[in-house]
């Protein structure tokens, strides 16, 4: 990145909240006053973008001054703690067209049997689930025999695709020009409970099997703030967080709930929802 980005992203990075920036560190709320944390640098107290140290007599402002103060590091390490807990997208002066270099595979009939058996007799996913999905064009095959879930933004538009190989070796990965802040997989009825994140499609359809009144979405990856979210929760609903139940689902679990107070962890049972729909209940 040049200097220009550097900056751009310093200045997204140094406006998260400092309330979140705390919670993900472990700070401890004071029971008393909510202006005050307990921290083992000392008692801090958060007005809006500023923090001082009353042990220590220092303060300073906004996310990155946090970090430095909190975990005595220098700048461009404060900068890559908080991009890491808390990603954010780039920022872009010119914003393109939602599928400007999207490169969706074609789809290809002739492997969607190789494709659909994989899914139910390896994932044990429902085939009234599954037979929905392609009947509706979310999910097809690829002349490689990859599983294509697509990602669908603003009208319904493909923004991108989770890809998922059927073959003995695990793989996973995107279609070319995915933008995955644009839009996601989902799969729901049309009464809607509750909306439950997951870090993957097949998770995602595996979760709305165990859920089926909720909406089950998938973020193509264990993130804490796509783009997208912020508008879901404007519309009211209850969202909970259904990421893997390991060390990196529960650290970005945390930090999604540290950027949204209202969202509830819901972890899935086993390692994650496949894992809990295909273990015997």
């Amino acid at each position: 990145m040049n200097y220009e980005q550097i900056r751009k992203r310093a200045d997204q990075l140094r406006a998260i909240p400092l309330s979140s920036v705390l919670r993900v560190w472990g700070a401890q709320p004071d029971p008393l006053d909510k202006a005050k944390w307990h921290t083992p640098q000392g008692v801090l107290s958060v007005t809006g973008a500023k923090f001082i140290n009353w042990n220590r007599g220092v303060g300073g402002g906004g996310a990155i001054d946090l970090v430095i103060h909190l975990n005595q590091l220098g700048f461009k390490e404060a900068l890559h703690w908080l991009a890491r807990h808390f990603p954010v997208p780039t920022l872009q002066i010119d914003q393109p067209l939602p599928n400007a270099g999207l490169k969706l595979p074609p789809p290809n009939p002739g492997q969607l049997s190789r494709v659909r058996h994989y899914l139910l007799h390896q994932r044990r996913l429902p085939p009234a689930l599954i037979d929905s999905l392609i009947d509706d064009g979310s999910l097809y095959a690829d002349y490689r025999a990859n599983a294509v879930f697509l990602l669908l933004g603003e009208k319904n538009i493909p923004v991108g695709a989770e890809l998922r190989g059927t073959d003995h070796q695990p793989w996973r990965g995107m279609a070319p020009g995915s933008k995955k802040d644009r839009g996601y997989f989902s799969i729901a009825t049309t009464s809607v409970a509750a909306i439950i994140l997951c870090e993957s499609a097949i998770d995602a359809i595996s979760c709305f099997a165990l859920h089926p009144q909720h909406r089950c979405i998938s973020t193509a990856g264990a993130r804490p703030n796509p783009c997208w979210l912020g508008p879901l929760l404007d519309q009211g609903y209850q969202v909970c967080c259904g990421f893997d139940t390991d060390s990196t689902g529960e650290a970005m679990a945390r930090a999604m709930i540290a950027l949204y107070p209202s969202i509830q962890r819901l972890a899935p049972p086993r390692h994650d929802w496949n894992d809990a729909l295909r273990s015997p209940r």
